[in-house]
């Protein structure tokens, strides 16, 4: 990307586009336009058409997305299905008619099957079934990486496809309902920890095994690859490291010092049993990790603090 290439970002308020904002801003890329949502409804095709008349980006990152952990995916699929749907096509569309050099689209690592083997590797894709409890998201997303794959074969779009595994860090959802695992977990503890509250309850058997990536690192992957990634396959982007659902709780209960005892409702589902990426393709491409995961969750929580103290936090 040259630094002086006009750079869309849709989805800067989110915890993933506000990382690439960020580093793109330390980069020294100041042609950055971004908007929100109620600025621009990404989900009208004509407000976006008319966005991409106005403003002719260069370069898109594609991190606008309805997100959500089990208890939001499995309670509006339908919004998850076509929200998703509606965004990135609308997108798209209007940066192959209007010549964007190149664009990142962002998919989740719950494109690929409930079972399929571990590690997971790119070519699992549509192997299997999907995981009943983010199959909407799931669903959509990879609609996402086949219409990428579709305009590169027919237009010739410079249009890549990353696919994150968890992520985490600052300016992260801490909302009990719609939040993923970690941040839940980080404000459940805290909260825990200054109601004095004996014992803290959590979903499920503690029994999954799950990879989590910080998203600055998730930004820089994202960032190298724009300059170094011109192919139409998916790449993975995690690191290739994984842990039980259990040891992570015992992690962000040490980090936030609650003194009590840790219960699992077993009655409330799991998930997939494990998800960790194979993150070969993106390491021969040059990049690897650098955040280790309790340096990670550290950094989070001083971010969940910061929120507390802004009065930013959200439902509980």
């Amino acid at each position: 990307m040259e630094l002086g290439a006009k750079i869309y970002v849709a989805g800067h308020r989110g915890l993933v586009g506000s990382a690439l904002l960020r580093k793109l801003e330390a980069e020294g890329y100041e042609n950055l336009v971004v908007r929100t949502s109620t600025e621009l409804d990404l989900r009208r095709q004509e407000q976006v058409e008319q966005f991409f008349v106005r403003e002719k980006p260069e370069v898109v990152f594609l991190a606008a997305a309805k997100v959500g952990g089990i208890w939001a995916n499995s309670t509006y699929p339908g919004q998850f299905i076509y929200e998703n749907l509606a965004i990135q096509s609308n997108i798209l569309e209007c940066a192959r008619i209007h010549g964007v050099k190149k664009l990142l689209f962002l998919g989740s690592s719950c494109i690929y099957p409930r079972d399929c083997p571990q590690p997971i590797r790119e070519e699992y894709l549509l192997t299997g079934p999907l995981e009943k409890t983010n199959e909407a998201y799931a669903l959509a997303k990879i609609a996402g990486i086949k219409t990428c794959q579709a305009y590169r074969a027919q237009y010739g779009c410079n249009f890549i496809s990353v696919m994150p595994t968890n992520l985490y860090g600052p300016n992260d959802n801490y909302d009990l309902q719609n939040s993923h695992v970690l941040p839940a977990l980080i404000r459940k503890f805290h909260e825990a920890k200054v109601k004095m509250e004996p014992f803290v309850s959590l979903w499920g058997t503690g029994s999954p095994r799950r990879e989590f990536l910080h998203v600055v690192d998730l930004a820089d992957a994202c960032f190298f690859l724009m300059n170094h990634y011109d192919e139409g396959d998916i790449i993975n982007i995690g690191t290739g490291e994984d842990l039980p659902i259990r040891d992570l709780a015992e992690i962000v209960k040490r980090i936030i010092d609650f003194e009590g005892e840790i219960r699992w409702d077993s009655t409330k589902p799991d998930g997939t049993p494990r998800k960790t990426l194979w993150v070969e393709r993106l390491h021969q491409v040059g990049w690897h990790h650098r955040i280790g995961l309790e340096e990670g969750i550290d950094m989070t929580y001083r971010d969940f603090l910061e929120k507390i103290k802004a009065g930013s936090l959200g439902k509980a």
